[in-house]
């Protein structure tokens, strides 16, 4: 068997492993170190069994993941998401924002979204945003009247949007991976992301609109608030947050600061907000620092294990094996992106985002060149496309998030039924930027100059 024949079963071994449902992370170091034994083994490796590069290259590996600035602020922001998703912020959030927009048709389902763009930008974690807004919006919505279907579809949709709006965790991932500047990456997603966004607010404000009985308006006796009041309400929810947002994004995308610099601020911000809120507490902060430590720890070694399993690919001659069979196909770059897309977007049903760039999209990184495509674009892109994954039967997870805390009488089904339109709402936007790629590449373009 040749040595790209044994890259190929090293890969249907992997994915064969994670149907099986083995732990990702460890199942890749395992893969990397077995089948790396085999490929730098030495002619002398029955005396010397332990003398195999293959241990050298996974300790490597394991330290450069260590000292990588870039991931420092992982960590860092994460932190700051836990902390504002303890501290009973959302809530006053959710509040303030429905009785601003009380005019507007569908209001709670409006603010619903709007504090769901807001608290994913902070968080960035999908599963933390659909659960909490499916605790704080989602009875809320149907205690007011509105059609089960679009409120579970609010939340579900609402929910992924930290996926693309900076400072997503998983732009810093990705750059991480495609060595694109994360400053440039945030920039190019912050149009695309409130494209969607207002999308999302566009579709609910029409439906509701064309049919008032899908959102009711609330009575006036709970709306009618005088406007200083209302003010003070904003003043003392919106505005801290978003100050806290606005700032950390915009001493990245300025250049005042580097991402880690800016997480390490947003952090310490985010405690100083709980405090202020009278919020914080040694529990809290206890398990902020523990869900922190924890989801750090897999995605380091999700790192590590994918350094060292594509390392070994690479050296066994898999990477070829694909480069060669996807340029002979002679596709035009358009269809080569389709067909990314959809393999990014299959495989997004049975595992998480950061299973997927970390693992699979290296795979699709040196192939870019070839087709002439923006590895900024394509990131952008990627990104979008696991707004669809979470969304789309039968393995959409945050619908499985909502539905595990949604009452009893909500059916799966529904939830499914009603995350549909955002879905499709998510490939128009797709469609938008294949034609346009403009959006995303403008405002890095325009304010760093065009990469070269």
């Amino acid at each position: 068997m040749t040595d790209p024949q044994v890259a190929m079963v090293m890969m249907g071994s992997f994915v064969a492993s994670i149907l099986l449902g083995f732990p990702i992370c460890f199942t890749l170091v395992a893969m990397g170190v077995g089948f790396g034994y085999y490929a730098y083994a030495t002619p002398d490796w029955m005396t010397h069994p332990l003398q195999n590069t293959i241990f050298d290259l996974l300790v490597n590996q394991t330290y450069s993941v260590m000292i990588n600035d870039v991931l420092v602020a992982v960590p860092l922001f994460l932190f700051m998401g836990y902390i504002v998703e303890r501290a009973n912020i959302v809530e006053r959030l959710f509040y303030s924002l429905n009785i601003a927009a009380r005019f507007v048709p569908g209001a709670m389902a409006v603010a619903a979204l709007m504090t769901c763009a807001i608290f994913a930008t902070a968080v960035g974690i999908v599963g933390a945003v659909v659960t909490l807004m499916g605790l704080l919006a989602f009875p809320a919505l149907l205690k007011a009247g509105y059609d089960e279907k679009l409120s579970a579809g609010v939340v579900c949709a609402g929910g992924c949007l930290g996926i693309l709006i900076p400072p997503s965790i998983m732009l810093i991932v990705y750059g991480a991976i495609s060595g694109v500047s994360v400053v440039r990456l945030y920039a190019g997603a912050l149009i695309p992301g409130f494209m969607l966004a207002g999308l999302y607010i566009l579709y609910v404000v029409t439906r509701a609109w064309l049919n008032p009985k899908l959102a009711p308006k609330p009575p006036k006796e709970q709306t009618d608030i005088p406007h200083r009041e209302l003010f003070m309400m904003l003043l003392t929810s919106v505005f801290p947050l978003t100050v806290l947002i606005l700032s950390v994004l915009g001493s990245i995308l300025f250049g005042l600061a580097t991402p880690s610099e800016a997480a390490s601020v947003g952090a310490f911000g985010s405690i100083i907000l709980a405090a202020a809120y009278k919020e914080l507490t040694w529990y809290r902060l206890r398990d902020s620092v523990y869900l922190t430590v924890r989801t750090s720890a897999m995605v380091c070694w999700l790192f590590v294990g994918s350094w060292t399993f594509s390392s070994v690919f690479s050296y066994l001659g898999g990477h070829m094996v694909i480069e060669e069979f996807v340029t002979g196909l002679n596709l035009h770059p358009v269809a080569f992106l389709v067909m990314a897309q959809i393999i990014i977007f299959l495989l997004g049903w049975p595992l998480e985002w950061s299973e997927i760039i970390i693992i699979f999209v290296p795979i699709f990184l040196p192939l870019l060149d070839a087709f002439g495509i923006d590895p900024l674009f394509f990131g952008i892109l990627v990104a979008f496309n696991l707004q669809t994954s979470f969304l789309t039967p039968p393995m959409a997870m945050s619908c499985y998030y909502l539905k595990g805390i949604a009452p009893p009488h909500i059916q799966l089904t529904t939830i499914f039924r009603g995350s549909m339109p955002f879905l499709g709402l998510v490939l128009i936007a797709m469609v938008i930027l294949y034609n346009f790629p403009i959006i995303t590449t403008y405002l890095p373009d325009i304010v760093y100059g065009v990469a070269k």
